[in-house]
């Protein structure tokens, strides 16, 4: 038997807490079928309800059935159909001021600057994004004060 004591295990250091999902409903508003459907799923795993649409134009048909579900618009910048994805939460934030937004794009805010530059009540979530940070984003969006 060895005299030898055994050191106590070193405590790992904390982690920060995992950030919490949601019940909340989540409008996901993305051409990139591959991009949607990732989103769909991972939002959905964390416990939101998800409604997609592929463009502005969809997306106005899924807010016309579910506007009084949905508290955070997640939304391409740049869409076909003629409706981009500012415009789409300007028209949606008509009906719905306390509306949450976060934009996504492939080009960086800087790029973007002409689009933002008046606008203060959004966040902005560059492509390609982490599914953490787009966790982390969702939840703190739907946590600020309207």
């Amino acid at each position: 038997m060895s005299d030898k004591k055994l050191k106590p295990k070193e405590r790992a250091a904390s982690a920060p807490s995992p950030t919490v999902g949601g019940k909340e409903t989540i409008l996901v508003v993305e051409d990139e079928e591959l991009v949607r459907e990732f989103v769909a799923s991972f939002l959905g795993e964390c416990g939101y309800k998800v409604r997609l649409a592929r463009n502005g134009v969809e997306a106005q048909e899924v807010w016309r059935q579910h506007a009084s579900e949905i508290d955070l618009l997640l939304t391409d910048v740049v869409m076909p159909q003629k409706i981009s994805g500012i415009e789409l939460a300007d028209k949606l934030r008509e009906h719905k001021p306390q509306l949450k937004v976060i934009f996504t794009s492939g080009y960086s805010l800087e790029l973007m600057e002409e689009h933002f530059k008046t606008r203060t009540d959004f966040n902005f979530l560059p492509k390609p994004y982490a599914p953490t940070k787009l966790k982390e984003l969702v939840r703190s969006s739907l946590d600020k004060a309207a």
